[in-house]
Protein backbone atom coordinates (compact mmCIF):
# COMPACT_ATOMS: atom_id res chain seq x y z
CA UNK A 1 0.00 0.00 0.00
CA UNK A 2 1.53 3.24 -0.78
CA UNK A 3 0.27 6.37 1.51
CA UNK A 4 -0.58 9.26 0.04
CA UNK A 5 0.93 12.23 2.51
CA UNK A 6 -0.58 15.81 1.64
CA UNK A 7 1.59 18.43 1.67
CA UNK A 8 -0.13 21.78 3.39
CA UNK A 9 2.26 24.43 2.78
CA UNK A 10 0.06 26.02 0.40
CA UNK A 11 -3.14 26.31 2.55
CA UNK A 12 -0.49 28.13 4.91
CA UNK A 13 0.55 30.30 2.20
CA UNK A 14 -2.97 31.21 1.05
CA UNK A 15 -4.02 32.40 5.28
CA UNK A 16 -0.88 34.02 5.23
CA UNK A 17 -2.09 36.62 2.19
CA UNK A 18 -4.26 38.01 4.72
CA UNK A 19 -2.63 37.61 8.08
CA UNK A 20 -5.91 36.00 9.91
CA UNK A 21 -6.65 32.48 10.20
CA UNK A 22 -8.55 31.88 7.03
CA UNK A 23 -7.87 29.36 5.72
CA UNK A 24 -7.57 27.37 9.17
CA UNK A 25 -4.53 25.46 8.72
CA UNK A 26 -5.17 22.62 11.18
CA UNK A 27 -8.84 22.45 10.50
CA UNK A 28 -8.22 22.19 6.70
CA UNK A 29 -5.45 19.24 7.81
CA UNK A 30 -8.41 17.36 9.73
CA UNK A 31 -10.49 17.37 6.63
CA UNK A 32 -8.01 16.39 4.45
CA UNK A 33 -7.63 13.00 7.13
CA UNK A 34 -11.25 12.78 6.95
CA UNK A 35 -11.45 12.67 3.49
CA UNK A 36 -9.20 9.41 3.43
CA UNK A 37 -5.07 10.39 3.00
CA UNK A 38 -2.88 8.98 5.01
CA UNK A 39 -0.39 11.42 6.26
CA UNK A 40 -0.01 14.92 6.12
CA UNK A 41 3.21 16.62 5.11
CA UNK A 42 4.80 19.98 6.05
CA UNK A 43 8.07 22.25 4.91
CA UNK A 44 8.55 25.18 8.42
CA UNK A 45 11.20 27.31 6.42
CA UNK A 46 13.21 29.87 8.51
CA UNK A 47 11.15 32.80 7.59
CA UNK A 48 7.50 31.01 8.66
CA UNK A 49 6.66 32.43 4.56
CA UNK A 50 3.74 29.55 4.33
CA UNK A 51 4.08 26.83 7.54
CA UNK A 52 5.10 28.51 10.50
CA UNK A 53 6.69 27.04 13.61
CA UNK A 54 3.23 27.31 15.77
CA UNK A 55 1.51 25.53 12.93
CA UNK A 56 3.74 22.56 13.59
CA UNK A 57 3.10 22.63 17.00
CA UNK A 58 -0.34 22.72 17.03
CA UNK A 59 -0.83 20.32 14.31
CA UNK A 60 1.50 17.35 16.13
CA UNK A 61 -1.21 16.24 18.96
CA UNK A 62 -4.34 16.66 16.82
CA UNK A 63 -3.12 14.44 14.23
CA UNK A 64 -4.44 11.00 13.48
CA UNK A 65 -2.17 9.51 10.56
CA UNK A 66 1.08 9.98 9.82
CA UNK A 67 3.07 13.78 10.73
CA UNK A 68 6.24 13.97 8.54
CA UNK A 69 7.80 17.36 8.51
CA UNK A 70 10.60 18.25 6.23
CA UNK A 71 13.45 21.09 6.39
CA UNK A 72 17.02 21.47 6.29
CA UNK A 73 18.40 19.80 9.71
CA UNK A 74 19.66 23.20 11.31
CA UNK A 75 19.77 23.17 14.94
CA UNK A 76 16.22 25.11 14.85
CA UNK A 77 14.77 22.63 12.64
CA UNK A 78 16.17 20.04 14.99
CA UNK A 79 14.88 21.62 18.02
CA UNK A 80 11.65 21.76 17.05
CA UNK A 81 10.94 18.20 15.56
CA UNK A 82 12.26 17.00 18.03
CA UNK A 83 9.89 18.45 20.51
CA UNK A 84 6.54 17.36 18.79
CA UNK A 85 8.34 13.85 17.45
CA UNK A 86 5.69 13.47 14.03
CA UNK A 87 5.96 10.00 12.57
CA UNK A 88 8.90 10.72 10.33
CA UNK A 89 11.14 13.72 9.29
CA UNK A 90 12.31 14.54 5.77
CA UNK A 91 15.48 15.63 5.42
CA UNK A 92 16.29 18.52 2.38
CA UNK A 93 19.17 20.43 1.43
CA UNK A 94 17.24 23.43 0.46
CA UNK A 95 18.90 26.80 1.75
CA UNK A 96 16.63 29.39 3.31
CA UNK A 97 15.58 31.14 1.00
CA UNK A 98 14.87 28.46 -1.52
CA UNK A 99 11.27 29.05 -2.97
CA UNK A 100 10.97 25.31 -3.08
CA UNK A 101 12.89 21.99 -3.11
CA UNK A 102 14.95 21.74 -6.12
CA UNK A 103 17.74 19.07 -5.81
CA UNK A 104 18.49 15.67 -3.78
CA UNK A 105 21.22 16.01 -1.01
CA UNK A 106 24.75 15.05 -2.07
CA UNK A 107 25.07 12.15 0.56
CA UNK A 108 28.71 11.34 -0.26
CA UNK A 109 30.05 14.93 0.65
CA UNK A 110 27.65 15.31 3.56
CA UNK A 111 27.55 11.82 4.80
CA UNK A 112 28.96 12.63 8.34
CA UNK A 113 26.94 15.54 9.24
CA UNK A 114 23.55 13.38 8.05
CA UNK A 115 25.47 10.19 10.02
CA UNK A 116 24.71 12.22 13.11
CA UNK A 117 21.57 13.90 12.12
CA UNK A 118 19.75 10.56 11.30
CA UNK A 119 21.50 9.12 15.16
CA UNK A 120 19.87 12.43 16.54
CA UNK A 121 16.42 11.57 15.27
CA UNK A 122 16.39 7.81 16.02
CA UNK A 123 17.18 8.54 19.55
CA UNK A 124 13.89 10.49 19.76
CA UNK A 125 12.07 7.64 18.16
CA UNK A 126 11.61 9.53 14.64
CA UNK A 127 11.87 7.69 11.28
CA UNK A 128 14.26 9.31 8.66
CA UNK A 129 14.12 9.72 5.34
CA UNK A 130 16.35 11.40 3.09
CA UNK A 131 16.00 13.10 0.06
CA UNK A 132 17.45 12.72 -2.76
CA UNK A 133 18.35 12.29 -6.42
CA UNK A 134 17.66 9.17 -8.67
CA UNK A 135 21.26 7.92 -8.27
CA UNK A 136 22.31 4.77 -7.07
CA UNK A 137 25.50 5.75 -5.79
CA UNK A 138 23.67 8.93 -3.57
CA UNK A 139 21.01 6.06 -2.52
CA UNK A 140 23.54 3.89 -1.05
CA UNK A 141 25.12 6.93 0.79
CA UNK A 142 22.47 7.65 2.61
CA UNK A 143 21.94 3.76 3.55
CA UNK A 144 24.94 4.20 5.03
CA UNK A 145 23.85 7.25 7.46
CA UNK A 146 21.54 5.19 9.35
CA UNK A 147 18.48 6.15 7.07
CA UNK A 148 15.25 4.47 7.33
CA UNK A 149 14.22 5.60 4.02
CA UNK A 150 14.80 8.04 0.67
CA UNK A 151 12.32 10.09 -0.93
CA UNK A 152 13.44 10.40 -4.58
CA UNK A 153 12.97 14.29 -6.44
CA UNK A 154 10.67 13.62 -8.99
CA UNK A 155 10.62 16.93 -11.06
CA UNK A 156 13.01 15.23 -13.97
CA UNK A 157 10.47 12.25 -14.40
CA UNK A 158 7.67 15.05 -14.44
CA UNK A 159 8.88 17.47 -16.76
CA UNK A 160 9.88 14.59 -19.56
CA UNK A 161 6.70 12.37 -18.66
CA UNK A 162 4.63 13.89 -21.62
CA UNK A 163 7.62 13.56 -24.15
CA UNK A 164 8.83 10.13 -23.26
CA UNK A 165 7.39 8.74 -20.12
CA UNK A 166 9.69 5.34 -20.25
CA UNK A 167 12.42 7.23 -20.77
CA UNK A 168 11.66 9.57 -17.60
CA UNK A 169 10.53 6.72 -15.54
CA UNK A 170 13.92 4.64 -16.39
CA UNK A 171 16.52 5.91 -13.61
CA UNK A 172 13.59 6.01 -11.33
CA UNK A 173 13.41 2.47 -11.69
CA UNK A 174 16.91 1.66 -11.29
CA UNK A 175 16.90 3.91 -8.22
CA UNK A 176 13.71 2.14 -6.41
CA UNK A 177 15.07 -1.26 -6.83
CA UNK A 178 18.73 0.06 -5.83
CA UNK A 179 16.65 1.55 -2.74
CA UNK A 180 15.59 -1.69 -1.81
CA UNK A 181 18.48 -3.57 -2.74
CA UNK A 182 19.59 -1.33 0.19
CA UNK A 183 16.96 -2.22 2.64
CA UNK A 184 15.47 1.48 2.61
CA UNK A 185 11.53 2.25 2.96
CA UNK A 186 11.06 4.02 -0.61
CA UNK A 187 8.74 7.63 -0.77
CA UNK A 188 8.64 10.36 -3.69
CA UNK A 189 7.52 13.61 -4.09
CA UNK A 190 7.97 16.87 -6.32
CA UNK A 191 5.15 17.76 -9.19
CA UNK A 192 4.06 14.04 -8.92
CA UNK A 193 0.28 14.97 -10.42
CA UNK A 194 -3.22 13.38 -11.48
CA UNK A 195 -1.49 13.23 -14.82
CA UNK A 196 1.77 11.30 -13.99
CA UNK A 197 1.04 10.14 -10.50
CA UNK A 198 -0.76 6.48 -11.56
CA UNK A 199 2.23 5.42 -14.25
CA UNK A 200 4.97 6.39 -11.53
CA UNK A 201 2.86 4.15 -9.35
CA UNK A 202 2.14 1.79 -11.65
CA UNK A 203 5.50 0.81 -12.49
CA UNK A 204 6.97 1.21 -8.90
CA UNK A 205 4.67 -0.26 -7.09
CA UNK A 206 6.51 -0.86 -3.41
CA UNK A 207 6.27 2.59 -3.10
CA UNK A 208 5.88 3.72 0.93
CA UNK A 209 5.04 6.99 0.67
CA UNK A 210 3.76 9.97 -1.94
CA UNK A 211 4.47 13.53 -0.53
CA UNK A 212 2.17 15.84 -3.17
CA UNK A 213 1.15 19.39 -2.10
CA UNK A 214 0.92 22.35 -5.30
CA UNK A 215 -0.53 19.95 -7.41
CA UNK A 216 -3.33 18.80 -5.34
CA UNK A 217 -3.93 22.10 -3.53
CA UNK A 218 -4.41 23.68 -7.41
CA UNK A 219 -6.58 20.74 -8.78
CA UNK A 220 -8.71 21.49 -5.99
CA UNK A 221 -9.42 24.68 -6.83
CA UNK A 222 -11.18 23.38 -9.95
CA UNK A 223 -12.16 19.88 -8.31
CA UNK A 224 -12.63 20.39 -4.73
CA UNK A 225 -10.36 19.51 -2.00
CA UNK A 226 -12.89 16.27 -1.45
CA UNK A 227 -12.83 14.56 -4.26
CA UNK A 228 -9.49 16.14 -5.38
CA UNK A 229 -8.07 13.65 -2.92
CA UNK A 230 -10.09 11.16 -3.62
CA UNK A 231 -8.80 11.44 -6.83
CA UNK A 232 -5.05 10.87 -6.06
CA UNK A 233 -5.75 8.49 -3.57
CA UNK A 234 -7.63 6.29 -6.60
CA UNK A 235 -4.00 6.68 -8.52
CA UNK A 236 -2.38 4.69 -6.01
CA UNK A 237 -4.82 1.86 -5.74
Amino acid sequence: MTRLSVNINKIATLRNARGENNPDVVATALDIESFGAEGITVHPRPDERHITRRDVTELAPRLSTEFNIEGYPSPDFIKLVKSVTPTQVTLVPDAPDAVTSNSGWDVLSNNVFLTEVVREFHDAGIRVSIFVNPDVDQIKAAASTGADRVELYTKHYADGYDTDREAAIAPYIVAAEAARNAGLGLNAGHDLSLKNLTYFHNRIPWLDEVSIGHALICDALYLGLKDTVKAYLDCLK
